[in-house]
């Protein structure tokens, strides 16, 4: 009993009664009592909804926070929660900042306090934020400014953005090369726009005199740009658009607007109350100008976390016979794509919301600056001015894409791009669908003018997409290129292609969405499970050899038992006038992988119990390494997917070298193709993979060696560095020979052919191959030289500061602090 009533109370328990008392029975169906959130919280929500509904007016729901706010101003929880929330919804949301900006202009007439307190931490954050070389941070941090430039004193912003480009000039003065005051200007650029919004005629004198000076770095273009071309056409071929920079781009775009007196029809002017509100906007107008703090600027600014380099504006529906998106000659081009952009990058942790902010575009910008949404293109034709032909799902896939496209290399990982682009499709596939449909066939159309690397993006994007989608796409529109050359850029696109939807699904499966010309490009073997045992063949050299060493790594045969048949292999090959331990390394490495070709866990666990005698294999001459690398790739030649996967696993069990895996791709396998293997995209995958994986080791120790309690030496730091570099001049010399036709192997076949002028067409193909590949290598052995230079820099900068700072055992002296100089003490007046 006594257990009965801990857990129940003895009998009455009133959460399991079923009717209620006769006296209750008078309060049946009455109203429920109302829970009111508190103030805080009611702001916060609000805040955090701002904008989204289209059907609410702007200035109703900036009029409804502030009011709440303003009524609420005691609640000291409130105060401080509403500035740290304005705070980090202009980081966190930035397409929503004008707003955030109307709700502060608002209060700001009944409780003017908040205005100071809010520029207070605003500026505080912001000379950390430069101090750490955040600079997308101090972007929009000075985007929040700008639209408060209204209700602040005297020049407001500029000074701030005078100052920055004092720094952009001295940085440019020391090195053309310099990125960080590049990317100062374009703060500068992009922040004036919103300060112009909110009095175009009062700031236009203080825009033009500071955009005649950016112009002086805006207009010239930075040194790294043509590393970074999206487009590498060939000799007589021209590029799908002109490339620009965003820097000079946007110069040319503000100077327009300035023309026009600063329009800005794009940006949303919340602030700017309908008619019947006239007293409150009266109250906006007169309401009291508060001074904005001074913003420190330290003499020596850095790069900060993120890589800075020049951006080029990149697009996917240029040349169309309607316009879709903005026109490069007008400014919402820009504004719109960085906004969209920051959008993208800022909100990573969350695809979701990151779709929803791209599918409710429209919400932010000024009325009538988009089509209505899910408009199809066909009607888009029918639009006339002055409305607007600019699709809004048009400009989210482009910014998405100018992401995914970004060189060197884009902000956050590919896939996460991959993911906000499915998940977009997802919420709206009847307007974004279409989208990504014209920009596919634009991508394709120019994949062989593309820069290498991008055309690769593109295939592992395209093929990821489809297996979100049911694989579904209308091949039948690509269906001539079935035909083509399998060295043509075209038909190498749709066999990569296919090839990665095969490893994201299985054959058969794949074949059954192909119409039937692309039938012949999956052949039987790749419909199999588990390759084909070479050995099991009684008419293959080594049969018996192979299939007894398979018997034995199956069952766990210690090592003892398998040197005996690696000696027979050995006896028999020098009989055959055979390399001994080539021969034996292709049946121990064709045995282990048959062994393990369940899985790649299984095949794995193979190698990490013959670790021992590949890595002795591998260690004892360079045709062995190449062996193990061939017998890899020729038993997985089906499936090229799970082979290179098994590559990086022996490079990271240190059994193969990335030398020898450029050796293999570049040399041996492209000699063996005659330059065929260049427009595989396994192949390309491999050797990119091979040199990232060699560059991410290096910037490890750079970076480690920049900490204080780094145990890294000189002698190590170099080793690595000169390990990359060796690896990219064998990576240069190789390419060179093909990009130049000098390779042997193309000039016999040349000579083979009677066309020794180098003219034939498939020589002109592997010429280009090699040219692609020659500048995707050559980019990457500048970014990482650039990133030795900036992380010596870094280092002798810390060590500088460590130096200067007074240690414990020895204290700065203090005023007339007797000071001992060894021989006598002397006071010393510091």
């Amino acid at each position: 009993m006594a257990d009965y009533d801990r857990r129940g109370g003895g009998g009455y328990n009133p959460k399991k009664r079923r009717y209620r008392d006769d006296d209750e029975g008078d309060r049946r169906g009455g109203p429920r009592r109302r829970f009111d959130a508190p103030p805080h919280v009611r702001v916060r929500k609000q805040l955090l909804a701002i904008a989204e509904n289209p059907m609410r007016p702007w200035h109703e729901e900036v009029l409804s926070i502030a009011n709440l706010f303003t009524d609420n101003w005691e609640d000291e929880l409130l105060r401080t929660n509403f500035v740290d929330l304005i705070l980090q919804l202009a980081v966190e949301q930035p397409m929503k900042t004008p707003f955030l900006a109307a709700v502060v202009l608002v209060a700001n007439t009944n409780k003017p306090q908040i205005v100071d307190i809010l520029l207070a931490k605003l500026t505080s954050t912001l000379e950390t934020k430069i101090a750490e070389g955040d600079w997308r941070d101090v972007k929009l941090y000075l985007k929040l400014a700008g639209c408060l430039q209204s209700c602040l004193e005297g020049d407001g912003v500029f000074p701030v953005l005078e100052d920055l480009f004092s720094r952009a000039v001295d940085l440019q003065t020391a090195s053309s090369e310099d990125t960080i005051g590049t990317e100062l200007v374009k703060i500068i650029l992009l922040t004036l726009p919103y300060v112009m919004v909110t009095g175009p005629t009062q700031w236009q004198q203080k825009a033009a005199d500071l955009m005649e000076k950016t112009e002086i770095i805006a207009g010239e273009a930075h040194p790294l740009q043509t590393l970074i071309e999206p487009y590498h056409p060939e000799a007589g071929d021209e590029s799908p658009v002109a490339s620009q920079s965003f820097i000079s781009l946007l110069q040319s775009q503000l100077q327009n607007e300035a023309n026009n007196g600063w329009a800005l029809t794009c940006l949303p002017r919340p602030w700017e109350l309908p008619v019947e509100e006239v007293e409150q906007q009266e109250k906006i107008a007169n309401a009291e100008k508060h001074t904005l703090p001074p913003v420190d600027i330290p003499q020596t600014v850095v790069a900060g976390p993120r890589p800075l380099f020049p951006e080029i504006y990149f697009s996917v529906y240029v040349n169309q016979d309607v316009e879709s998106t903005p026109p490069l000659t007008n400014i919402a081009a820009s504004l719109i794509r960085d906004a969209l952009i920051d959008t993208i990058n800022v909100l990573n942790f969350n695809r979701n919301v990151t779709a929803r902010f791209l599918i409710e575009l429209d919400c932010y910008f000024a009325p009538r600056t988009f089509a209505a949404r899910a408009t199809p293109f066909d009607k888009i034709r029918e639009i006339e001015p002055p409305k607007s032909s600019w699709k809004p799902e048009d400009v989210a896939v482009d910014a998405v894409f100018s992401q995914l496209f970004s060189l060197p290399n884009p902000e956050h990982k590919l896939v996460y791009y991959h993911a906000v682009l499915t998940e977009a499709c997802k919420l709206a596939p009847a307007a974004i669908a279409p989208s990504l449909g014209r920009a596919i066939r634009f991508l394709f159309r120019n994949s062989h003018r593309m820069d290498l690397e991008l055309s690769n993006r593109f295939m592992d994007w395209f093929s990821h997409h489809l297996s979100n989608f049911g694989f579904t796409w209308k091949w039948t529109e690509w269906v001539d290129n079935v035909y083509l050359s399998n060295l043509h850029p075209d038909k190498a696109f749709i066999m990569g292609a296919i090839d990665k939807e095969i490893r994201l699904s299985f054959a058969q499966r794949i074949k059954n969405t192909l119409p039937e010309p692309y039938q012949s490009l999956i052949g039987p073997e790749k419909e199999k499970d588990v390759p084909d045992f070479k050995f099991a063949d009684e008419r293959t050299p080594f049969a018996a050899e192979g299939k007894e060493i398979a018997a034995l790594l199956r069952r766990k045969a210690p090592e003892e038992e398998i040197e005996p048949v690696i000696e027979r292999i050995h006896s028999l090959a020098l009989d055959n006038s055979l390399d001994p331990l080539v021969a034996s390394t292709d049946v121990f490495v064709t045995s282990v992988l048959h062994v393990g070709s369940k899985s790649l866990s299984h095949v794995l666990a193979a190698i990490e119990r013959t670790k021992e005698r590949l890595t002795d294999a591998g260690a004892t001459s360079e045709a062995a390494r190449t062996q193990i690398i061939s017998s890899v790739m020729e038993y997985w030649s089906a499936h090229p997917g799970v082979a290179i996967a098994i590559i990086e696993k022996l490079l990271n069990y240190s059994i193969l070298t990335p030398q020898a895996v450029i050796n293999w791709a570049i040399t041996t396998y492209a000699g063996a193709t005659r330059g065929e293997a260049l427009a595989r995209g396994f192949v390309y995958e491999m050797v990119f993979n091979t040199v990232i994986k060699v560059t991410s080791r290096l910037r490890q120790v750079l970076q480690k060696a920049t900490l204080p309690e780094a145990m890294i030496d000189d002698e190590t730091i170099e080793a690595e560095i000169n390990g990359m570099r060796s690896l990219f001049r064998a990576i240069d010399d190789a390419l060179v020979a093909w990009a130049t036709g000098s390779k042997d192997e193309m000039i016999e076949a040349s000579d083979s052919l009677g066309e020794g002028d180098g003219n034939s067409e498939t020589e002109k193909l592997v010429k280009r191959w090699g040219e692609r590949w020659l500048r995707v290598f050559k980019r990457r052995a500048a970014i990482e030289e650039a990133f030795i230079v900036e992380a010596r820099k870094e280092r002798e900068r810390k060590a500088a500061a460590a130096a200067a700072e007074p240690t414990a055992e020895a204290p700065a002296p203090a005023d007339n602090m007797v000071v001992d100089t060894g021989d006598v003490a002397t006071e010393a007046t510091v």
